[in-house]
């Protein structure tokens, strides 16, 4: 709705507020039988030869509030009303000398106001959608800068707790501080490709799969392991974004996990990512490799490996589950509830920018 169509804050009359409503053609009616009524009282004090002037009046105001269409059937309404009444012949619509002239410099002088009335009421209506774009925008710039400030506290959270976890592991193991910095920087340096990645205006309808192919692929580069292959088949579904990251991070920690402990010493290997969505929405992202699987004995919650924490904290912290499996190598399954579907609603954004930190903050 045009802001030019309603009444101000305080009740006063603005213009086109009564356009495309029946009411404006009514008072139409109405102004030409106000405007007939005091031309015939006031009769004589007006000057000879001017019969419009009381009409006048009514063709602007009907005009500046009801639009073209009632200005148009105030012009006619009062043309004829003058020509039948106030113009000799009286009560008559017979042409006499003398009569055509009025009857088109009246309706000259009408057609400009109609016209000009119209041309402001659109420039009113440009002004009106351009205001409302800037309070958008401005509304937009605040909530941005407020994202802005939010992530960047969480990341930092996050940064926190990971170092935390790893002062743990080197006050446990005093020699693995070397090997416990290298860790903390490949983890920090993951989570700002995947930053960068999902906040690139470039690749801003790049489908899911596309996403986690090409930070796959990336990994792969990074731990110098060319040879092995990582295929991504998982449909262009939409997920929010405060699950989005986490499980970008999950993936990647996993992904990275199966490189450096499940072909080490191979001159060749196969990961494969794919999804599924249940019955009842939910979403399950399977990522299998052909390594050398897990241990004997292996149990997910009983495992004391920093990656492997930090990867069941994440899902955990988005409401997901996870589970490993020793399958001709190793697979993990990763399930996020309905709400990660198509379609996914936002209500929960707010409650999800803490997540992130929150789970490397709470294990630490």
């Amino acid at each position: 709705m045009n802001l030019s169509k309603d009444p101000g804050p305080d009740g006063r009359l603005t213009a086109g507020m009564l356009r495309g409503r029946p009411v404006g053609y009514v008072l139409a009616v109405a102004s030409v039988v106000l405007a007939l009524g005091i031309r015939i009282l006031v009769g004589d004090a007006f000057p000879a030869g001017f019969p419009f002037l009381t009409f006048f009046p009514a063709i602007i105001i009907i005009s500046y509030l009801a639009g073209v269409g009632p200005g148009i059937l105030t012009t006619v309404l009062s043309l004829l009303s003058a020509w039948f009444v106030l113009i000799a012949p009286y009560y008559s619509f017979r042409i006499v000398d003398g009569t055509v002239m009025p009857l088109l410099f009246f309706v000259g002088v009408a057609g400009i106001d109609i016209t000009l009335i119209a041309i402001m009421q659109d420039a009113l209506d440009r002004l009106s959608e351009e205001r409302r774009l800037t309070a958008r925008l401005y509304d937009q710039q605040l909530s941005l800068f407020a994202e802005l400030q939010h992530r960047v506290a969480n990341n930092m959270a996050f940064i926190s707790g990971l170092l935390r976890l790893q002062k743990r592991r080197i006050a446990a193991e005093p020699a693995s501080v070397a090997s416990a910095f290298d860790e903390a920087v490949q983890r920090i340096g993951t989570m700002s490709r995947v930053h960068r990645r999902l906040y690139d205006p470039a690749a801003a309808n790049r489908a899911l799969g596309g996403h986690l192919q090409a930070m796959c692929d990336e990994l792969v580069g990074l731990t110098g392991m060319a040879h092995i292959q990582v295929r991504v088949d998982v449909p262009d579904l939409q997920i929010a974004l405060p699950q989005l990251l986490p499980l970008s991070l999950v993936v990647a920690e996993t992904v990275t996990n199966s490189l450096k402990h499940g072909f080490a010493g191979r001159d060749h290997g196969r990961i494969t990512i794919t999804s599924e969505t249940g019955a009842d929405g939910a979403v399950m992202f399977v990522i299998r490799d052909n390594g050398v699987g897990l241990p004997d004995g292996f149990a997910l919650s009983q495992s004391s490996g920093l990656g492997i924490r930090i990867v069941d904290g994440l899902v955990r912290q988005i409401g997901g589950t996870i589970a490993t499996a020793a399958e001709g190598g190793t697979v993990t399954r990763i399930t996020l509830p309905a709400m990660a579907s198509d379609n996914a609603p936002e209500a929960d954004v707010e409650t999800g920018r803490d997540r992130l930190g929150a789970a490397v903050t709470r294990m630490a």
